[in-house]
């Protein structure tokens, strides 16, 4: 019974110790509950067997022994009751954001010709894992050869080649050709290295054909595809200010709002107070 005392006091200690409960970045707030309701229940078996076996009374388990326990559990319930409030944050966060990109969507839907909101898909939760539902890229005709896409990512032959097909009537100038190109690449390789790319690029192609509200719709998938990826900072700028341009002010101004917030000491970041600015935001 000692021994096992002694075990936990030491795992108290390092739980009640606030760097601890940061060192394992793999650990979910779930993962942290469970533990600190384990080690609450453990405490209460210790500090019944010592109060059954006397050791408090005689001093056998230190004079402050009880003391010291009642300060632990104390403490196990202080983190628990922490915890348990950031999840609560956390999933007001990932539920408000993902609502009002939810809404983006279908607003920008409303503004695009041909484009029926009914039929848009549910939106995906931020912070997601874009690559647990994502579909294996196998090039859609067999050919699944594979070459590496610069970022250390395997992609499928055909998957490439459509990509550059896309990027070459980019070049050319021929923007209908290249946005529905890349459309029918995301459409046809889900999951792929290239998919924010080709989100970006499709909306590019969309803005310099002239459809504001159909390049704006291409930035917030560009965006939600990965916001930590290499075209989010960007995207989200150009989404704020297609909004901007669409006269959805007070969305737009939220949107550049959050570049700076996201991105803070960006290029990206100047410019989205620069477009703030301009458009009167406040």
């Amino acid at each position: 019974m000692m021994r096992r005392l002694a075990v936990g006091l030491a795992l108290a200690a390092a739980l009640c110790a606030p760097p601890a409960l940061a060192q394992d970045n793999a650990q979910t707030l779930a993962d942290i509950k469970v533990e600190l309701s384990a080690l609450m229940a453990e405490f209460t078996a210790l500090k019944g067997e010592l109060v059954a076996g006397g050791a408090a009374a005689t001093g056998a388990a230190g004079g402050d022994a009880l003391q010291r326990l009642d300060a632990i559990e104390a403490a196990i319930a202080r983190l628990t009751a922490q915890s348990e409030a950031v999840e609560i944050k956390v999933n007001k966060v990932i539920t408000d954001g993902t609502n009002r990109l939810g809404d983006l969507e279908y607003r920008l839907c409303e503004a695009t010709t041909g484009c029926d909101p009914t039929t848009l898909p549910a939106t995906p939760l931020l912070g997601g894992d874009p690559s647990a539902d994502a579909a294996a890229d196998t090039g859609g005709s067999g050919d699944a050869l594979p070459i590496d896409s610069g970022a250390g990512v395997e992609l499928a032959v055909g998957g490439k080649r459509d990509y550059d097909r896309a990027a070459a009537l980019m070049e050319e100038g021929d923007f209908a050709g290249a946005a529905a190109g890349f459309a029918a690449f995301v459409q046809t390789y889900p999951g792929s290295p290239l998919t924010q790319d080709a989100h970006f690029k499709r909306g590019e192609a969309l803005a310099q054909a002239g459809d504001t509200a159909g390049s704006a719709r291409a930035y917030l998938d560009a965006f939600t595809a990965n916001e930590a990826g290499e075209f989010a900072p960007e995207a989200l700028l150009k989404l704020g200010s297609a909004l901007g341009a669409l006269g959805q002010v007070p969305d737009a101004c939220l949107t550049l709002a959050e570049v700076g917030s996201r991105y803070a000491g960006s290029v990206q970041a100047g410019d989205a107070a620069t477009a703030m600015a301009g458009l009167g935001c406040q």
